[in-house]
Parts: C-alpha cells; structure tokens; sequence
C-alpha cells in the first residue's frame, strides 16, 4: 500500500512535462544533434506508457550522440532510480555535474538525496552542502535539503551509538515463500492478523492481497490461515486493524478495473472497510463512508484502545500539484458515523511524507515512518508520546540499526510494550518479506498497560450476552474506553492503562447493570491482567446490585465526586424504567460502634437518595435505609473481606 514508488513515477512524468514544453521550442534544449532529440522524443513517447526499460534505452541513445546532452542526462537517472538501479542513477549524476552547469544545482540535491539513501552520509553531506550554496535554488527543495543534510548529520551520530537490536524471524506458521506484511495484534498477544501477497489464480503474472490469521498455541503461532470470504476477495486487501477486542477489522481497499472487490463500492482511489466479528465469522465489510473516505488515497488505519479512535494515511495532491501524505484521526459518533477526520499537528506531520501509523493501547504513544524529520534516510520509524495537557511531543527517531538507509515501516508494538513486529526482506527468510519481532529498547516502550477479559452472561442460566461496556477514570469522570461483548459468545477484552482508577460499567437493556472499579495507580503490570467473568442480573423484585462506584471518605457521608458516574448510571435506569421503584441500602463492616454504624450507613445510604432526587427522579420512587454491620457478605476478619462488606446497594422493590 506505500505510496512512495507511485510517487517517484510522478516525480519522472512532471519532469518530462516540463521537457514537452521544450518540443514546441527545440532551441532551448542543450543539444544540437538531431539524432540525440528524435532519442529523447521517443523516450518521452516510452514514458508515457510507462515503458521504463524502453525510455531508457532510448536515452541512452540520446547522451551517446551528444554527451553534453544535459535533459536526457537528467531524465536518465530518474529512469534508472525507478527501476532501482541507483548505483547507476549516482554514476549519471555525476557524469551530469562533470559535462556542464545547465542542470547542476538540481544534479547536487538529486545526487545528495540519492546518496543520504543508499547511505553515502558524509558524501551525501558535501553535495547537499554544495546545493544550498548554489543559486538559484527552489524554496522548496531548499527547505528539503536542509532536512537532508540534517539526517546525515543524525546518520552519522547514530552509527556511532547503535541502539540493542536482534530481530527474530516469526517462523515457518506465519511466514512463507511470498511476502507478508502489515502485521496486527488482539490486545492479549493471542491473534495475529498481517497481509499476504499471493499470486492470482485466474491471472498469470497478476498478484493479490489477503488477510491472514495465527493463534499463540503454547507459546507457538499456530499456522497462519486464509480468513476467508467475506473479508477476502480476489481482489486486494491490504494494511489491517483489529479493534483492541479484535471484534471490529478495519482495513484498506483500492479500485482498480474491477472495482473495490465483491458487494463492494467506494468513493475513489483506496478506501477503508469495516468488518464486525460474530463469534467466529466474520460480517460482510462496509465501506466506512464519508467524511473518511473520499476521491484522495486513505489506507493504513490504527485502532486506538478506546475503540472510538481511529488514525490513517490521507494522500492527495494540492492544486499546486505538491504531493502531501500526512497522518489523520477521526473520532467515532454516538450514531456511529465518523467525525471530519483532523490532521495532525505540524509537531508529528512533516513536509516529506508520513506512512504506517500505530497508536499504541496506552492512548499515549504514537508510531509511525516518515522521511521528512531527521533520520537514516528513506523512511523511518518515529515514536511520539502525549504530554500531560495531551498534546503530541516531537518524534523521537527509533535509532539505528532499527532504522537504516533502507525503507522502515509497518511496525507494530505489542500491547505489553516489549516486542515490535515489522516486515522485511532480510537474509534467512523463507520467500520475501517475512514478519519479524524484536524487542524495543526501554527508552522507546510506551505506557504499562493491562487487560480486562472475560464474558458476560445471564446470571441465572448461563446464556452469553451482547452488552456494552465503559471505562470510567474515576479522577476526571471521563470516559475512556467503550466496547462491546461479543453477541455470540459473550467474550470482552479491555485496555486498562497504567496510573489511573477506573470504573467499570456494563450495561444491557434487558437486565440491571454491572459496575466494579480497578485501582492501577500502583505496580501493575501486562502479565497479570484482570480476568473476570460478568454475571448480569435479569429485572426481578428482591434484585440487590452493589454500587461498586460509590465512594465515601473514611467515617463520612459525603460523597467523593468519583461516584457521580455511578449514580447517573442509577439515575438513568430509573428514568429508563419509570415503573421502578427501589431500596437504597447502606452497610459497613463490623470495625467501630454498633449505634455508630448504624447510624453511618443510613447517612450513606440518605446521601444516594438525595443524589437522585437531584437528578429529578421522584422520590416517591425512592427508599433508603441503614443496615450497619448487621449483613456482611464476607469475612470481618481480612482487609479484603471488611472493604466488601462496606458497601451501598439498590434492591428492587416494584416493577
């Protein structure tokens, strides 16, 4: 899905235009030969069908019967970097700043630029040095090589100070003898999701992409399977996310003469697909529409934790015909449409072009390629982490060897902050590009992260449940993560980022809802995450539910702001079910005064009723009463026990 070879043909056919000017005027070329010019005219008729071994032999025919031929100098060696033969392309440059001057500010950058990416740095240093001294030179390609000679600068330094890295082959069960790439992971490590190119069966010589899926079997990858219709076609499909629940797939799909695939319809050029997983099929995708989606090029999506945000690559032309390709988000509305996508600030966006974006689970940590910050050349990978006002710092360039002259990108990092997956074509694979994992270096790891997972059901007969799930930061009352459980077998799966208490409430409109909290401000860490199951109440007389979210300072009635989330949730069953009516009871454990604890947990329990009459529920509807010490629901004698048995709770007394 890179842009980046697409646009270097761009690049070749602007420069040829400019050179079609020139056909009408022939006494502005730099040649007088005729056989030179009819060569270079036929070169141009070669390009235009993008016939590259063909424009290059003809302008090679070109510079042999005139050497000073300055044009066809330079449009050689802009055919021979597109067909990768750049030792070549080098070798024309300089041939080109030898023969004469009429081209030769651009020659400098060109070869400066080819050099800083086949990692010639100090060469590549003096002959973009050299450019920005030469007159006249482009504001543009100025600005250009200033970065340039800065990633030399960089280069340079880092070779010096190599950051650990050891990259392991992910194995026969992933990998093949075609390429894979573009890999994905389900929160807990357990799926792994990447793109295969495959050559077509009904086409020869034709490739295509496909979707395919491996499982953690003790310890192992399972072997990779093809996941099928209806995500995958015999068309391509290519650059996927999964939600952090890997329920929701999202990922990219480009027209050609065929269309985007089967039952399926875009706006132009490539857009993004949506998928939701129902046990274990897979829904028949749909185009995520516009504002996304539009006539410009959107592909590479990244699924945030919350599973309202989503980051992708937009690219399209300017009316300047500048090419941009930056990094957008866009935001998930309560009618599940998608927000006017916003590009990122100038501080993660560059001038060059940004590719393979990854917001991490933690919320806070972003990566991604560029070529337009100060790198190894070519794309490289950066890392850029939130502020504490939320605002996105300067990338921090992952280092070398990570990073080479080379193109990097594709990567992911695993939940846990420990392993990055990437793609490349390395000696030792088994075919192409193969998946590859390593670890990151603790200085470039995001946010310690856990999990929530577990399944919902009906407490009284087992059956599996579709709910929906919200995490509450208990500090600011913010919502941070909504999510749903599976609707065939009731599974959930929940980023819990590290240094922050939270709220858990579960909801489905059949039954009473479910709240628990999680303190994670302490040490927590990946490999011990929170499995719990989720048993749901069905709407019954005599119903109790405990208000896990409901907080008290030590021996006080006043209710701590963190309970205000709860108590809405209250107040909206009620407004909900205006035949309900409840019981609010107060309790607490056996520490203190029996008359004292009475009386406490009566205030506690008149403090929620006052809440709610706040809220307008009639109070009528409402009774409150303080039970003490005198109903434990578990042991007096432990911490854990006592902090159970202190507890507020609602029992249904009318339907």
């Amino acid at each position: 899905m890179s842009f980046v070879r697409y646009y270097h043909i761009i690049l070749i056919i602007i420069l040829i235009s400019n050179c079609w000017d020139m056909k009408a005027q022939r006494s502005q070329l730099s040649t007088a030969s005729s056989r030179a010019e009819k060569a270079y005219y036929k070169a141009t008729e070669c390009l235009d069908h993008r016939d590259y071994k063909c424009a290059e032999r003809e302008l090679r025919k070109a510079v042999s019967a005139d050497e000073g031929f300055s044009e066809a100098w330079m449009v050689l060696a802009e055919v021979l970097v597109d067909q990768n033969k750049i030792d070549e392309a080098i070798k024309i440059y300089q041939t080109i700043l030898i023969k004469g001057r009429r081209f030769y500010p651009e020659a400098l950058y060109f070869l400066g630029s080819l050099e800083l990416n086949t990692g010639l740095y100090k060469e590549a240093s003096r002959h973009l040095s050299d450019f920005l001294n030469a007159q006249p030179i482009s504001r543009t390609k100025e600005e250009s090589a200033r970065v340039k000679l800065a990633s030399c600068e960089f280069a340079l330094q880092a070779i010096q100070h190599p950051v650990p890295f050891e990259p392991h082959n992910l194995g026969p069960a992933v990998n093949s003898e075609y390429s894979e790439y573009f890999p994905c992971l389900t929160i807990d490590n357990q799926i792994l999701l990447f793109t295969r190119r495959l050559p077509d069966p009904d086409i020869e010589g034709r490739e295509q992409e496909d979707f395919f899926i491996s499982r953690k079997q003790n310890g192992n990858w399972s072997k990779a399977e093809n996941i099928g219709f209806p995500i995958n076609t015999r068309y391509n499909e290519g650059a996927p996310t999964l939600s952090p629940d890997g329920n929701f797939l999202i990922f990219t799909a480009c027209s050609n003469q065929f269309g985007y695939g089967e039952g399926r319809e875009g706006y132009g050029s490539c857009d993004l697909f949506i998928s939701r997983k129902m046990g274990q099929h897979w829904g028949r995708p749909k185009n995520i529409g516009f504002p996304v989606n539009t006539s410009k090029w959107e592909t590479q999506p990244s699924f945030s934790s919350d599973g309202r945000t989503l980051f992708f690559i937009r690219g399209f032309y300017d009316k300047q015909n500048s090419y941009h390709q930056d990094i957008y988000q866009t935001i998930l509305q309560d009618d599940g449409s998608w927000s006017e996508p916003e590009k990122l600030p100038d501080c993660i966006n560059s001038p060059g072009l940004e590719e393979s974006v990854f917001i991490h689970p933690d919320g806070q940590t972003l990566y991604f390629s560029s070529d337009g910050w100060p790198g190894m050349g070519g794309l490289d990978i950066f890392v850029s982490r939130k502020d504490s006002s939320g605002q996105w710092l300067t990338p921090i360039n992952m280092g070398y060897p990570i990073n080479t002259y080379h193109d990097e990108n594709s990567l992911m990092v695993s939940a846990d902050g420990k392993l990055g997956y990437f793609a490349t074509d390395r000696p030792g694979g088994y075919g192409k590009l193969d998946l590859y994992s390593f670890e990151i270096p603790p200085e470039l790891r995001p946010r310690i992260i856990t999990y929530l997972k577990g399944t919902v059901f009906d407490e009284a007969d087992g059956k599996k449940l579709a709910a929906k799930f919200e995490l509450i930061d208990l500090a600011t009352g913010q919502t941070i993560i909504q999510s749903e459980s599976d609707p065939v077998d009731g599974s959930f799966l929940v980023a819990l980022p590290s240094g922050r208490r939270y709220a858990l409430n579960v909801s489905h409109p059949d039954y009473l809802f479910y709240s628990d909290h999680f303190d994670l401000e302490g040490n927590h860490d990946y490999d011990h995450p929170f499995l719990k199951d989720v048993p749901m109440q069905a709407m019954k007389i005599g119903e109790s539910v405990v208000l896990r979210n409901v907080f008290f300072a030590t021996d006080s009635y006043e209710l701590m702001p963190e309970s205000r989330a709860e108590l809405d949730r209250l107040a909206a069953l009620l407004m909900q079910n205006p035949n309900l009516q409840i019981e609010i009871a107060g309790h607490t454990d056996s520490q203190g005064n029996d008359d004292y604890n009475m009386e406490l947990s009566l205030k506690r329990a008149r403090a929620v009723y006052s809440y709610l009459i706040s809220k307008n529920i009639d109070p009528l509807r409402l009774t409150y009463k303080g039970y003490g010490e005198t109903k434990p629901v578990d042991t007096n004698d432990t911490p854990e026990g006592r902090a159970n048995n202190r507890r507020t709770e609602f029992k249904i007394i009318h339907l």
